[in-house]
């Protein structure tokens, strides 16, 4: 194997002897290099996490502002740079701040005919569960305040660690660790209710001392609790989330994206206890002594309650979320006819029921014409360069694409078609504001690819990765701002890294 093609291979000294310091990093350099030159990655996680839970923040910033990291003045920073760009296209799809249906062009089969629905909020995806697949991506990996939706990871966690039959007491410290405003359902210090009271509390009126008592119950501290809650996120894959709190209150360090969060409804969802508190209407809250009286919580989200217009069939559960600085967030799994949909809206003036709506009757109609092609295009179906070829499908980068600039599927190769009829071919190109690479025969890459001599990672849906962890063959990999494989340094997220970009733990 040629050393050139192998990056992770440990340089050769002047006298062309290969420097061995040690033998662990040399096998780990081998493995990776392997994995590379043979640009597959069969070890790979569909959604990949790191050793953390994904860069931190910058100081001041927020969730969804400027969340592209600077490269570590440690790091390799004179070899990280975007790949060159032949082009920059923006498709009849749109550019990238307008929803990108299909986005896993290896999984795209259903009829291109359907429309793309129009989302107004600013962070959205609709995500296809039983076959771990999004339909739909706008602004997926951007970060944004989640608000209460952040409860759906409580009570998952809650759920795998208690008892419905235990007993929960609060603290003065649950009871008044709050923001001004924070729904709440009055709980003094020394009450007692059961995990299952305070379950039905949680999800129904999203009561904020509730989850802090919960997780001081789980974990002993809020702060041990919200520890958890990372574990758990990148245990699921989440690589752009990270939690301080278990009741989503603002935090300019407590955030996650929506790619993420559907990775976290879809394992919610799953927990049969959970679902089945996350779909009722309404449940009677025991009286205490400084509430003397049995209350009745009543579900927060509309398409829950069959009396409420925006009633859903066959919705399974969901979360609502609001804060002055997330806007209006909302979770929402539905299923029909053996199909489970999960749809994620961030950061929303409103818009949130119209947006989720639309989300999941594109996905039913989207499911419905993939099982039934008949009444549309099927995928796989393409002519030449210079003909009239149909629109890539729905679960293609380049869905209602027309005419010139379109992407073209066979089988579960993708191409894509330029404005003079060409194939993109030993190029990168920014395709609304994706950037994508095409390989000496005009494929479109995906996984670890060598370009001018650097290593960079793309997604399943060809998408150019960046600033995440990736795992190959077992050890952990980053890729900066620009795409580029890390070496030598310290990343971002405060994780050291050996020469050949290893993770060292």
């Amino acid at each position: 194997m040629k050393s050139e093609i192998l990056p992770t291979i440990i340089k050769m000294r002047d006298t062309g002897v290969l420097r061995m310091n040690k033998w662990k990093n040399f096998k780990a350099a081998l493995c990776l290099g392997i994995a590379m030159s043979m640009a597959v990655v069969s070890t790979v996680s569909a959604n990949v996490t790191g050793p953390s839970a994904g860069p931190g923040l910058e100081t001041g910033q927020n969730p969804g502002q400027g969340q592209q990291t600077q490269q570590s003045q440690t790091g390799s920073s004179s070899l990280s740079r975007l790949p060159a760009l032949s082009g920059t296209v923006t498709t009849s799809q749109g550019n990238g701040t307008t929803g990108t249906a299909g986005i896993n062009p290896s999984q795209g089969t259903a009829s291109g005919s359907l429309e793309t629905p129009v989302v107004a909020s600013q962070g959205a995806v609709l995500y296809d569960a039983l076959n771990n697949r999004f339909l739909f991506e706008q602004n997926a990996d951007t970060r944004f305040y989640p608000a209460s939706i952040t409860k759906l990871m409580t009570a998952l966690l809650v759920l795998e660690r208690s008892s419905l039959d235990d007993t929960v007491t609060f603290s003065e410290n649950a009871v008044t660790n709050l923001e001004a405003g924070a729904v709440t359902l009055k709980i003094k210090a020394g009450d007692k209710f059961s995990v299952k009271d305070c379950m039905y509390a949680l999800l129904l009126k999203s009561a904020n001392e509730v989850a802090n008592g919960l997780a001081e119950h789980v974990a002993g501290s809020v702060s041990g609790f919200a520890d958890l809650m990372n574990q758990k996120a990148a245990s699921l894959g989440c690589t752009n989330t990270h939690f301080v709190n278990p009741n989503g209150l603002n935090d300019s360090n407590h955030y996650t994206t929506a790619r993420d969060m559907a990775l976290i409804a879809k394992a919610a969802f799953e927990n049969q206890t959970l679902s089945q508190i996350a779909s009722t209407v309404s449940y009677d809250f025991p009286a205490t002594a400084s509430v003397p009286t049995v209350r009745k919580l009543t579900m927060g989200h509309k398409m829950v309650n069959p009396a409420n217009g925006e009633y859903y069939q066959g919705i399974v559960g969901g979360k609502t979320g609001y804060t002055s600085l997330a806007g209006n967030t909302l979770v929402t799994c539905a299923e029909r006819d053996g199909k489970r949909l999960i749809a994620v809206v961030l950061k929303s003036k409103q818009t949130h029921y119209t947006d989720t709506k639309a989300l999941l009757d594109y996905g039913f109609a989207y499911l419905a014409a993939e099982q039934n092609p008949a009444g549309g295009q099927q995928s796989g179906q393409q002519t030449g360069p210079g003909g009239t070829a149909p629109s890539s499908p729905a679960g293609g980068p380049g869905a209602n694409a027309r005419d010139a600039n379109k992407w073209i599927q066979n089988g579960q190769i993708w191409q894509f078609v330029k404005a003079d009829g060409t194939y993109a071919r030993n190029e990168s190109m920014m395709i609304n504001n994706e950037i994508y690479h095409f390989n000496n025969d005009s494929q479109m890459v995906t996984g670890w690819n060598q370009i001018d001599g650097i290593w960079y990672f793309f997604r399943n849906s060809g998408g150019l990765a960046k600033t995440r962890w990736v795992e190959t063959n077992g050890m952990w990999y980053y890729v900066d701002d620009n795409g580029s494989l890390f070496t030598g340094g310290t990343t971002p997220d405060g994780f050291l890294v050996d020469e050949n970009g290893v993770w060292v733990q």
